[in-house]
């Protein structure tokens, strides 16, 4: 009997000796931070810490006092640009019928003439230039309207609210973090990796995976060997895909993987 435990003992050593064991933490590879294009005040929220959403769902809503300015002067140029079309449409009209009663009058001057032909062309090339500028007002005036999308933000993805940093009434700043969301989906287990280790691991071999709080076990498949060696600890980071089944796994979770 004492040989049989004492055996038992033995092999239990010898497999832990060709076990190594890592720690790691589950992350998520489709965390989508969300920031404001324009300063505003945040008009409202419709999400809440922790909410599910979907693609296209509406997450917040700022009043933009740059957005409105932009608007006007928009508007503004293209109702000037469309005065100004009518005003040299006009004008070239009143030169054509001038250039008629000119062909029916007799004794008319060369000077009057060619007077009366650069004027029209002046017109015609001030008529080309205002058709210009009223189509390059028209593209600004849809630009704006594209634009109120980042007014009124909406979800990229489907995911999981993990971070909220606005509510209603807050001011915020082009550039600002506002609203983070992680896809639920698309886990990993990073981990750190020390040189000792690397030759014993490769991209594609297979890994035992364990989240020790819900008691979850796995076989996942290393996905990538990040080559950015930290000088101070001498460690390099690997990725690891799993699938997580129903289990209700999520980012920032402790997890173990098992190398063999």
């Amino acid at each position: 009997m004492r040989r049989t435990v004492l055996f038992l003992a033995l092999f239990s050593l010898l497999l832990s000796a060709n076990e190594i064991v890592l720690t790691g933490t589950v992350v998520s590879e489709g965390q989508k931070m969300i920031g404001s294009r324009y300063m505003g005040y945040v008009k409202k929220v419709y999400v809440k810490l922790g909410q599910k959403v979907k693609r296209e769902d509406d997450l917040y809503e700022i009043e933009s006092a740059e957005f409105d300015i932009l608007k006007t002067q928009a508007n503004l140029m293209l109702e000037q640009a469309q005065v100004a079309l009518g005003y040299w449409k006009d004008r070239l009209d009143i030169l054509n019928r001038k250039k008629d009663r000119f062909k029916k009058r007799k004794g008319i001057t060369g000077f009057d003439w060619d007077d009366l032909e650069g004027q029209i062309e002046n017109v015609k090339a001030m008529l080309e230039s205002t058709k210009i500028m009223i189509k390059n007002a028209t593209e600004r005036v849809k630009q704006l309207a594209t634009t109120f999308n980042y007014l009124k933000m909406k979800a990229p993805s489907d995911g999981v609210v993990v971070q909220k940093n606005i509510k209603v009434g807050d001011m915020v700043m082009p550039g600002m973090l506002t609203i983070m969301i992680v896809d639920m989906s698309d886990l990993q287990i990073d981990v750190s990796l020390s040189e000792s280790i690397l030759k014993r691991v490769r991209e594609g071999m297979k890994v035992d995976v364990e989240i020790p709080s819900l008691e979850f076990k796995t076989v996942g498949k290393v996905a990538a060997i990040i080559p950015d060696a930290n000088p101070m600890t001498h460690k390099i980071r690997m990725r690891i895909d799993f699938d997580k089944g129903k289990a209700n796994i999520f980012p920032g979770m402790y997890a173990k993987v098992h190398l063999k």
